[in-house]
């Protein structure tokens, strides 16, 4: 084993703990977050499915965080919608379809490169990817003039 490879690697520590039988909680860092894992649903807080979702979703962001700096892409802001459909046997996440709204006043071809960016670059994304028919869009955020 390369030591010095193993040591570059991101290391990620979530630890989750059932406080009823409507929610639990997960912790990380100085960070908490509400689950809902109730059989019936619990309308304030995440359940699994939205909690990947949601991942993903800032998976992008903070994607676009990491190369809007290196590629000199200005913008005033970003919005991420992702929809899921479940699959029930056996039970997965069937297809994801995602649309990325920047506001930005960059050429087309320099979204495209933003989006290409994403694609290649996130963590989150790469993970389910390879497992999901996952497809979606990078769009300029309409103006209202």
């Amino acid at each position: 084993m390369n030591h010095s490879t193993e040591s570059q690697k991101m290391r990620f520590h979530v630890e989750s703990t059932r406080i009823s039988g409507h929610v639990s909680q997960s912790r990380c860092k100085q960070a908490r977050i509400d689950l809902d894992t109730d059989m019936a649903g619990n309308p304030d807080a995440f359940n699994p499915a939205e909690l990947l979702l949601s991942a993903l979703s800032a998976c992008m962001i903070k994607g676009i965080e990491r190369v809007t700096p290196i590629l000199k892409f200005e913008l005033r802001g970003v919005e991420v919608i992702v929809d899921g459909i479940r699959q029930d046997v056996p039970p997965k996440m069937e297809s994801i379809r995602y649309q990325i709204i920047v506001d930005t006043d960059e050429s087309d071809q320099r979204l495209n490169l933003l989006h290409e960016n994403v694609k290649k670059y996130g963590t989150v994304f790469n993970t389910v990817s390879p497992g999901t028919d996952l497809a979606g869009v990078l769009v300029r955020k309409a103006s209202h003039e």
